[in-house]
């Protein structure tokens, strides 16, 4: 099964604000439109490997960026795919 992960932002602002700053940044990730199986409004979302979540959300937090939300998209084959939420404010990262 594959899966990427995905941070939302409040505002393009911030979304734009991220890439600007991780270009700079070992990490490997992609600016796309929010899927519509996380939310039906327009937006912009990083969308990175799940091992860099975590280190990806402290570096734009020590950057002053508001982050709204944190997700798993896991895919198989056709199938819809599945969103897991993640709560990245505890002790885990899914």
């Amino acid at each position: 099964m594959a899966s990427s992960c995905y941070i939302t932002f409040p505002t393009t602002f911030f979304a734009i604000r991220a890439e600007s700053i991780l270009k700079k940044q070992p990490y490997a990730f992609k600016m796309v439109p929010v899927p519509r199986i996380i939310s039906s409004s327009c937006g912009t979302a990083l969308r990175c490997g799940c091992e860099d979540l975590a280190s990806i959300k402290e570096y734009l937090l020590q950057h002053d960026l508001e982050l709204e939300g944190f997700y798993k998209l896991e895919e198989e084959g056709l199938k819809t795919p599945i969103v897991v939420p993640l709560d990245l404010n505890g002790g885990g990262s899914g």
